[in-house]
């Protein structure tokens, strides 16, 4: 009874592994993601100037959006090198579903994009003037929050796999997809700064990611399927 199921798990853990091992001998996406997330955080206390208060009030947002356009740096080659060496049908022939193959490259973009920039996160949150009261709830939002990108970002790479100009119509997909994520992601360490209640932002946040799990992957597959025909 539980051979399949432990094939499965194989199978979809190989592929993690697979794209962990590609990640750690060709680290230039993930060095490029960091490193633009740090540059582009670091920008904003030169572009508002040296105001405490005012870098303290937007550290959230900057945070936040920072976040968001590093992980979409590495999404165009996220299924596009498996197109173009042709594995991409050796994946799909493996016997997982697609939805599967597709949520298994979502994993593996988390672990090797959005895992870097939640460490990244808090020493920019400290440069900035975030409290250290807000800190934890900086990283209660991004876990889920970074969980999302990865998935709604996968789900818009596999959607324009082989398109012309995918890599300009991707960002098109994920940005307003993600906003809600960005909204309530800000606004609980927002509140959390200012002694609201942040909990209800964190919950939305945590509905939205419920909501995700299940779509995106199946959408992704769906896209997946369509550009190896």
């Amino acid at each position: 009874m539980g051979g399949p199921a432990m094939n499965t798990g194989s199978l979809f853990a190989a592929i993690v592994a697979r794209d962990l091992r590609l990640a750690l001998r060709h680290g230039a996406d993930t060095l490029g993601s960091v490193l633009f997330f740090i540059l582009a955080a670091a920008l904003f206390p030169l572009a508002l100037g040296p105001s405490p208060e005012l870098l303290r009030r937007m550290a959230p947002g900057v945070i936040w959006v920072c976040a968001l356009l590093a992980a979409l740096l590495p999404l165009d080659r996220l299924f596009g090198s498996e197109l173009e060496d042709g594995s991409l049908d050796q994946l799909l022939l493996l016997g997982l579903p697609p939805s599967l193959v597709a949520l298994a490259k979502m994993v593996a973009h988390w672990l090797t994009t959005g895992l870097p920039l939640l460490v990244a996160a808090i020493p920019m949150a400290m440069m900035l003037g975030l409290p250290g009261a807000a800190l934890p709830i900086l990283m209660a939002g991004l876990i889920p929050g970074t969980l999302v990108l990865s998935l709604v970002g996968g789900m818009a790479a596999s959607i324009v796999l082989g398109a012309r100009r995918g890599g300009v119509l991707l960002p098109l997909l994920v940005l307003p997809l993600v906003t809600p994520a960005l909204i309530f992601g800000a606004a609980a360490v927002d509140s959390a700064r200012t002694g609201l209640a942040f909990a209800p932002d964190l919950e939305l946040l945590l509905a939205f990611l419920l909501g995700a799990l299940p779509l995106c992957p199946l959408a992704g597959g769906a896209g997946l399927r369509a550009a190896a025909e």
